[in-house]
């Protein structure tokens, strides 16, 4: 089989570093890649976005199966075009991408079918939401509706701040046209989890439980990124909360989807906020997150294709997952400034330790070679994951990890799992 993924990231990379465990596959290809990912596959400097050249490039190839790991792409309809061109895609149509692609649609398909969330309002004039605001308890969130990088979403505590965030999302447009409109939730306070699942329209199966870390600085403080690390499984996702999300979260949301005439096939990553009330939706995204598939991936026994190709087929239910009965820690090594400004282009050493540790991992986030050297070329550069056989061990073989790679400019939060020391 020839398999082609498509995307740049850390994410990818960890799907690639699966794909290629798998006895099925036979070569892999990447569009657009990153210097780790080309370890395994043959990369092609075609954008996540460039669909018809994505289209002709698969069939050039003779690929049998697409994955699409980043959203962009499965939100503009990427797995419409390749099944339109005969080519077998894994990941959600655009109508059924949408579960991410807006927060006010997936927020009002939650209320329509009684899955738990926070409570909110939405918005698509300016003056509307700040005239709400007007009367809001506080601390509030505001999210832009569409795709923002994972940066969309702004905690205010205070009404000034708030109205600030109107101006920033609806009027300077920070996040483009994410922030057309505009949805206002009540804040929640809990522990967060991420689960991934896997779904083939009618059947959902979820992984093992996982928890990022979103803000810039230690402590939690700073801006939001993309994810500065996370651990998985969290010890906080127990049984009771499991059993309370199949029957009213998991399940029910697939179901919704598909009573909407939007049957969702591939993963859904479920952002949960463990409240006195018990859990809720903080958001749905429509693939694997990043950087929690570098946690959760590494650990799953099965043959990824498999089960991909199960999603496909509509066939999940006869799919046995197994996962190892272990932990594992990412930490984020970033470039200094991250996620506002920094600079790029330093070369990274230490990676072949990697290669010579059973247990540790280096997912390439934002690297490209230059020559024969790899450099940095983005915000986020590696994801340094490692295992131990409890979330302790392998927080502390993670950081150890993190010491063998140098690059200029590297950044790094010092806590990520530290909440693991207070379950």
């Amino acid at each position: 089989m020839r398999v082609l993924i498509v995307g740049s990231g850390g994410r990818e990379h960890a799907i690639a570093y699966c794909v290629a465990k798998s006895g099925k596959v036979d070569k892999i290809y990447c569009t657009p890649g990153n210097a780790g990912i080309a370890e395994y596959a043959e990369c092609a400097p075609i954008g996540a976005m460039e669909f018809d050249k994505i289209v002709a490039y698969a069939k050039e190839k003779s690929i049998d199966l697409v994955i699409v790991g980043m959203d962009d792409p499965l939100v503009g309809g990427l797995v419409d075009e390749l099944e339109a061109a005969g080519i077998r895609a894994f990941g959600p149509k655009k109508n059924a991408a949408i579960l991410e692609g807006s927060k006010a649609f997936s927020k009002n398909l939650m209320k329509k079918y009684g899955i738990p969330t926070a409570a909110y309002e939405t918005f698509t004039e300016p003056e509307e939401a700040l005239a709400y605001l007007e009367t809001a308890k506080f601390p509030i969130v505001l999210k832009a509706d569409g795709l923002a990088l994972g940066k969309g979403v702004l905690i205010c505590n205070t009404s000034e701040e708030a109205k600030e965030g109107v101006k920033t999302i609806m009027q300077d447009k920070k996040f483009g046209s994410a922030g057309d409109e505009i949805v206002i939730e009540e804040f929640m306070v809990g522990r967060e989890v991420s689960v991934l699942s896997f779904v083939d329209g009618n059947t959902i199966k979820t992984m093992t439980s996982a928890q990022d870390h979103k803000r810039a600085g230690d402590g939690d403080t700073g801006l939001n990124t993309g994810g500065m690390g996370t651990f998985s499984p969290s010890p906080f996702y127990t049984k009771e909360v499991e059993e309370f999300c199949n029957q009213h979260i998991y399940q029910a949301t697939v179901d919704a989807m598909k009573a909407e005439g939007r049957p969702f096939k591939g993963v859904i990553f479920f952002g949960l906020m463990l409240t006195e009330d018990g859990p809720k939706v903080l958001e749905y995204n429509a693939r694997f997150g990043d950087p929690e598939a570098q946690v959760v991936l590494p650990r799953m026994k099965n043959d990824i294709i498999e089960v991909v190709e199960a999603c496909i087929d509509g066939t999940l239910d006869q799919v046995n997952f197994r996962f190892e009965d272990n932990a594992a820690v990412c930490v984020v090594l970033a470039s200094d400034g991250y996620p506002v400004a920094y600079e790029k282009g330093f070369p990274v050493t230490g990676l072949e330790r990697f290669e010579q540790e059973d247990g540790y991992y280096c997912f390439h986030a934002g690297t490209k070679f230059d020559g024969d050297t790899i450099v940095t070329s983005g915000g986020r550069v590696l994801g340094v994951t490692a295992k131990g056989k409890d979330l302790k061990e392998a927080r502390a073989n993670a950081y150890a990890a993190a010491e063998w790679v140098k690059f200029d400019n590297k950044y790094m939060r010092h806590d990520i799992g530290k909440a693991i020391d207070e379950a």
